[in-house]
């Protein structure tokens, strides 16, 4: 239990620079708050997957973790669209995006540390991404924007962190023992990637206010329940049924709790479809879903 505390406290405290940082005008902009997503997306992310995928034990990669939030982030997007499409009766691309922000956890931002500082094991993280990028974003841009699904995929499949990862699985599978000239300069620039990443996001949180539009509120609230509630729910059901215990069913329940990606919002804004509910997800999530994870914790009695 105190090393969990201890785990958030750390992801708090670094979140809470970036947001101090937002309030005095340090970070002035969103552009200046950007430079620090873009060079942990292009070069610090990248090698810290890398490092951790090619020194993980080839069964971490290939955990039934992954496939209990893959088919548990299917059912929850059912759920949503099942509720819009009876309730909120709004467009096909509003329900595709809110579908999306109720199942499409943030696993590189609030996932990675997560992962390293509450579960110990990061190794759950980079397939996770995987998934989502190669799979869920194909999808979601296809139903928003058909046509696109072929150049979905290539952007996917050719992104730094994708390849990083697919090559620190080869390593890790191939068993080999990469030199230290190369192993530790990659450490050195993978460290630089959750301090940057968690600093941006606490500046994002500067201004925030959710659920002004009052024709989304509804699909908004909806959505973000069934990611902080109904979707680690559905998580546990599904990994006890697989019979998974202990650490992987705690890690199933975790990751299924992680806020709302912020890719969502990224996908709804390129194609001015679904912005709001999108948006306000990801904002509530983020807000609420630190507390949700340390409730878990609390019930895993960890």
């Amino acid at each position: 239990m105190i090393g969990v505390i201890e785990g958030f406290s750390i992801i708090f405290a670094v979140i809470a620079v970036g947001y101090i940082l937002s309030r005095t005008g340090i970070i002035a902009n969103d552009s200046q708050r950007l430079v620090l997503n873009k060079v942990a997306f292009y070069a610090a992310t990248p090698a810290l997957l890398f490092s951790v995928v090619s020194h993980s034990a080839p069964n971490h990669l290939f955990s039934p973790v992954i496939g209990v939030q893959a088919l548990s982030a299917a059912i929850t997007a059912s759920i949503f669209a099942a509720i819009s499409l009876l309730v909120f009766r709004t467009d096909k691309e509003s329900t595709v995006m809110g579908a999306a922000a109720s199942c499409y956890v943030n696993s590189n931002n609030i996932g990675l540390p997560v992962g390293i500082y509450v579960l110990g094991n990061a190794a759950y993280v980079p397939p996770l991404l995987v998934v989502q990028l190669t799979v869920f974003t194909p999808i979601i841009l296809a139903l928003i924007a058909p046509g696109s699904v072929g150049s979905a995929l290539r952007q996917a499949l050719l992104s730094p962190i994708v390849v990083a990862s697919a090559a620190g699985v080869a390593v890790s599978l191939g068993g080999v023992h990469l030199p230290e000239v190369i192993d530790e300069p990659l450490k050195i620039l993978g460290g630089a990637s959750i301090p940057m990443i968690l600093i941006s996001f606490g500046a994002s949180l500067h201004d925030a206010r959710p659920l002004r539009d009052a024709t989304e509120r509804a699909a908004a609230l909806t959505s973000t329940g069934l990611k902080i509630l109904a979707m680690p729910a559905i998580s546990a059901l599904l990994a006890l049924t697989f019979g998974l215990r202990g650490d992987a069913l705690y890690a199933c329940v975790i990751l299924a709790a992680l806020p709302t990606a912020q890719n969502v919002y990224n996908y709804a804004a390129t194609y001015q479809k679904g912005m709001v509910v999108a948006r306000d997800t990801i904002l509530l999530t983020t807000f609420i879903s630190l507390p949700a994870m340390l409730a878990v914790a609390v019930i895993f009695g960890r």
